[in-house]
């Protein structure tokens, strides 16, 4: 069994990825599940400690992830189903839907509640 330190780098972060995927069905009791229990809690670590969220509003947050992911407008309709809204939604004209902040969040790895804090929209 490989030897786990916390991780540090992507090039850490994607070893412990492909590790964790080869074991992810390791039997309870095992060397392998005792090892895939701390590659989840490192990996976990070291996600968190990269997505952050900064102090941004909603629909920023959505920007920013968009371009991290290279993603556009159209994008996020394809996801949500109706351009239209979207649109309205990335300019200030509507509020995020519920239906929007769980496919946004899921998509653009965002946490939910980050989409759920208020925001001026702009008349």
């Amino acid at each position: 069994m490989l030897q786990w330190f916390l991780i540090e780098s992507k090039a850490d972060y994607s070893k412990a990825v492909e590790r964790f995927e080869q074991i992810h069905e390791a039997k309870k009791a095992s060397e392998e599940h005792k090892e895939k229990l701390l590659l989840a809690f490192l990996i976990n670590q070291y996600e968190e400690k990269q997505w952050s969220v900064p102090p941004v509003d909603p629909i920023e947050m959505i920007k920013i992830r968009m371009e991290d992911f290279g993603y556009t407008a159209s994008d996020l309709a394809k996801e949500y189903g109706d351009k239209g809204t979207v649109s309205k939604v990335l300019n200030y004209k509507q509020p995020l839907s519920l239906t929007m902040i769980r496919k946004f969040s899921k998509l653009l790895r965002i946490p939910a509640d980050a989409l759920t804090k208020e925001y001026k929209l702009q008349s």
